[in-house]
């Protein structure tokens, strides 16, 4: 091992740095997480998780960028899939989370803004990116299912996602996940039969005498 390598408490420290705030965060909450108890879990010393990451905030950025790309939110990357058609792919995506130590915690982008309050810039402008992102790729797969108004659509079942999150995180219940499914299939049944194709089909029937 050279000393650049030991200097940073020896290979995989950054990688295990990022799966203890992974876990940590996510289940303990941003500000309740020291330095220390991630150090901790990380196997490192504080000093080698400084060296990683200037400040406790930056880790909090890099955890958040490890769910959009290394460890993506399962309920999310349903809209990737191509195994089934669009409008399935929106469906599901109320996919019901999975509980961790037997608790809820939801959505790790809506709890670290909620946890941030204003007071965490460069978190806040994370969260934002990956909402707006989420969001777009919605739309596109309302638009792909044939949606009249995809933009519309997409922000509803955006809405729907959120708010179910946030109660079974609240509640501790992923049964309102079955909820939230049943009233997205309602809007998008609704938002396909009204497409323009259908509509200007209809009109262009002849009136029965």
């Amino acid at each position: 091992m050279n000393r650049d390598t030991a200097s940073v408490g020896g290979r995989g420290a950054r990688e295990r740095i990022l799966r203890a705030a992974d876990r940590l965060f996510y289940q303990q909450g941003i500000h309740a997480t020291g330095v220390a108890a991630l150090a901790e879990e990380a196997h490192v010393s504080t000093r080698t998780l400084y060296q990683h990451f200037a400040t406790k905030n930056a880790l909090v950025e890099a955890y958040l960028r490890r769910h959009e790309g290394v460890v993506p939110i399962p309920s999310e990357m349903e809209l990737e899939r191509d195994d089934l058609p669009a409008a399935e792919r929106l469906l599901a995506i109320f996919t019901p989370l999975e509980a961790h130590d037997a608790v809820l915690r939801g959505c790790p982008f809506h709890n670290a803004a909620v946890e941030a309050a204003g007071a965490l810039p460069g978190v806040a402008e994370v969260v934002e990116e990956h909402k707006k992102a989420f969001l777009a790729r919605i739309i596109a797969t309302a638009r792909e299912a044939g949606a009249a108004d995809p933009h519309s659509l997409g922000r509803q079942l955006a809405v729907l996602h959120e708010g179910a999150n946030a109660l079974a995180a609240s509640r501790n219940d992923n049964t309102v996940f079955a909820d939230a499914r049943r009233a997205g299939q309602t809007l998008i049944d609704a938002a396909i039969s009204r497409t323009p194709t259908s509509t200007a089909r209809r009109s262009s029937r002849k009136p029965t005498t």
